[in-house]
C-alpha cells in the first residue's frame, strides 16, 4: 500500500479506539519495553502523546524512564522549518499544547540530537522491515538525520506491521524496534 492510503486506514483505525483501548494498549507497549536491553544508556527523548490523534499514551514510558533515574529529552517543534528543538526534562520543565495539539516544552536546557541515545518514535503504521510511516511532514526523519549513527530508533505502534510500503523515500530511516501491544519487533541485524 503507498503511504497515502496507510496513513488513511490508521487514522481510521486509531480514531475508533476508544479511551479504555489506548490506555491498555499503552500499557501493554510499555511493559514490552521493559525487556528491550537499552537501560544502560543516559539520554532517552521522548515524544509526549497528541491526545486528539490517539497517540500511544507515553506517560507509561516516562514513568520507567524517571524510575530508573535517566535523562529524559522532549522537543518542541518548528513548523516553519520543520525541526525540532530538544529539552532535558527537569522538575521545572512547564510543557504546554501548541497549536496543534503537541505537548512541548516551553523553554529549557538545551540537548544536541547527537547527545541522544535511544529515541522513541511516534508513527501511523510500520512494515516488516522496519520502515514507517509518520504523518508525513518528515519532523522525525530530518531529526534522525542529525542523531549519532548508533542511535537506537523505537517506534511505538498500537497496530502491527503492514508486509509492505510502496513508496519509500530515500530519506526515509527505518527503525531498530517496534514495539506493539502483541509483542516487540527487532529490525537490527
Amino acid at each position: 500500500m503507498s503511504k497515502t492510503a496507510l496513513r488513511k486506514k490508521y487514522k481510521a483505525l486509531r480514531a475508533s479506539l476508544s479511551d479504555e483501548e489506548i490506555d491498555d494498549k499503552s500499557i501493554a507497549i510499555a511493559n514490552h519495553l521493559i525487556t528491550l536491553n537499552i537501560w544502560h544508556h543516559e539520554f532517552y527523548h521522548l515524544f509526549l502523546a497528541i491526545k486528539k490523534l490517539k497517540e500511544v499514551e507515553t506517560e507509561y514510558v516516562l514513568n520507567i524512564l524517571l524510575g530508573k533515574d535517566k535523562n529524559v529529552v522532549l522537543s518542541k517543534s518548528n513548523f516553519q522549518d520543520a525541526s525540532l528543538t530538544h529539552y532535558l526534562l527537569t522538575d521545572t520543565t512547564k510543557i504546554k499544547v501548541n497549536s496543534f495539539g503537541i505537548p512541548e516544552p516551553e523553554a529549557g536546557i538545551p540537548i544536541e540530537a547527537k547527545m541522544l541515545d535511544v529515541v522513541f518514535i511516534p508513527l501511523l503504521a510500520f512494515d516488516k522491515k522496519g520502515n514507517r510511516i509518520g504523518y508525513g511532514k518528515g519532523f522525525y526523519d530530518r531529526f534522525l538525520a542529525q542523531c549519532k549513527e548508533d542511535v537506537i530508533k523505537i517506534g511505538l505502534s498500537f497496530f502491527e506491521p503492514e508486509d509492505h510500503i510502496a513508496d519509500l523515500s530515500t530519506t526515509d530511516i527505518p527503525l531498530d524496534y517496534c514495539i506493539t501491544p502483541q509483542q516487540v519487533y527487532s529490525f537490527s541485524s
